[in-house]
């Protein structure tokens, strides 16, 4: 196996250091490094943002390295308080292993499974003893641990930090340790764990870690990053259909970034679509490109064919009903129920959220009030936002 600098580097945020990776290289050989990725599994889904890490571990996979797969299963009783304006709230421990059951499941589209190591951090820390982790604390001051964007703001604005908190970086840190990790990558946002990390190692005797960060992808509205609870994702496990058609509604300008953090082409033809476009080109055919591509990789290409002919069709020709779902509607259930249990909506707050933006329209008419008992006649059609549809009849 051999290193391709040039791959490792595409598309990176951070990457402290090249030298530090040739050196380790070098030293143990490729096959021989251990990469680190950990993930609190603090919701059950992973959406297309969570991928981006994942397709580099993937890179680095396919290159010889091991790759070390750490569910945060004791940490995720923490929280994680990067980018939080307010305390994470914790989870339980059976919230904690059904959400980590999950997310191996879903990584198996992107690595292969069999070839890498999982582990739980709880394995060390859930019993690990108070003058152990007080040796651990006595390696970072509190002024460098706030110092940190999310706590200097924090701060500022009076909002505040509480212990375990503070504590957190110290134990992904530890992780590193543990683990003797050569590499670790993650979301751009991670740079300050990942750097607490490398202080540790260092301090218990071990070559820091070269720090990979990926950049966090933006999410369908071109504006936030992709995030559940701001309902601008794409599911890993969205079916086909509605994952084409998400992926469809994204701004031009963001297909590219998508093209280069979500797909293997290369950087010279993704320049080339630029340019394609530039000159004229419609921006909507490689947009299809993208969507059939991206949906390949998690449902084969025979279900992103049929996928992209199902938009083209419904879409071009504004054949919405053949688009629709036929659901049957309780007696006396309001507009907001009925978004979640046919899966328009993840939540009650999320249907709300569609609602308020009006995004809900029954019968060509745009709903305002989520909470609205359903009155209507057979047939007609519920739309949500661009792409779900459903004819509704009485129970």
């Amino acid at each position: 196996m051999m290193l391709d600098l040039a791959l490792v580097k595409r598309g990176v945020v951070d990457f402290i250091s090249e030298d530090e990776l040739l050196s380790k290289v070098k030293e143990k050989g490729v096959e021989n490094i251990v990469v680190k990725y950990g993930a609190d599994p603090t919701s059950k889904d992973l959406h297309l943002g969570h991928t981006v890490p994942l397709r580099k571990l993937r890179q680095l996979q396919e290159m010889g390295m091991q790759i070390v797969f750490l569910i945060g299963d004791f940490t995720a009783m923490v929280g994680d308080p990067t980018g939080r304006n307010k305390t994470r709230p914790p989870l339980s421990e059976g919230e904690i292993r059904e959400n980590a059951r999950t997310y191996l499941e879903q990584v198996g589209k992107i690595l292969d499974v069999d070839k890498i190591k999982v582990v739980r951090n709880s394995e060390w820390f859930a019993d690990m003893k108070l003058p152990e982790f007080i040796k651990i604390a006595a390696n970072y001051t509190v002024a460098r641990m706030i110092e940190r964007d999310d706590f200097a703001k924090r701060l500022k604005e009076g909002i505040p930090i509480f212990m375990h908190e503070i504590m957190y970086p110290l134990l992904q840190g530890y992780d590193s340790v543990v683990l003797k990790a050569d590499v670790e990558v993650g979301g751009s946002d991670q740079l300050f764990n990942f750097i607490v990390a490398r202080e540790l190692q260092k301090a218990y005797s071990e070559e820091p870690e070269v720090v990979i960060t990926m950049p966090l992808l933006v999410g369908l509205d071109g504006k936030a990053k992709m995030s559940k609870s701001y309902g601008n994702y794409v599911a890993i496990n969205d079916d086909p259909d509605t994952m084409f058609g998400k992926i469809m509604s994204i701004p031009d300008d963001l297909m590219w970034d998508w093209w280069l953090l979500l797909t293997d082409e290369s950087e010279d033809k993704i320049e080339k679509m630029k340019r394609e476009v530039e000159a004229g080109k419609n921006p909507r055919d490689i947009k299809l490109d993208l969507a059939r591509t991206i949906t390949s990789q998690f449902w084969g290409e025979v279900k992103a064919k049929e996928a992209q002919e199902k938009f083209i069709k419904v879409f071009s020709r504004r054949n919405f009903e053949d688009m629709a779902i036929e659901v049957k509607v309780k007696p006396g259930e309001k507009l907001i129920d009925l978004l979640v249990r046919i899966g328009f909506a993840s939540s009650r707050s999320e249907a709300r959220r569609l609602v308020k933006q009006g995004g809900v329209s029954i019968g060509g008419v745009k709903q305002t009030d989520p909470f609205v008992e359903l009155k209507f006649e057979d047939g007609v059609i519920l739309k949500v936002g661009k792409r779900r549809f459903a004819k509704l009849f009485k129970e």
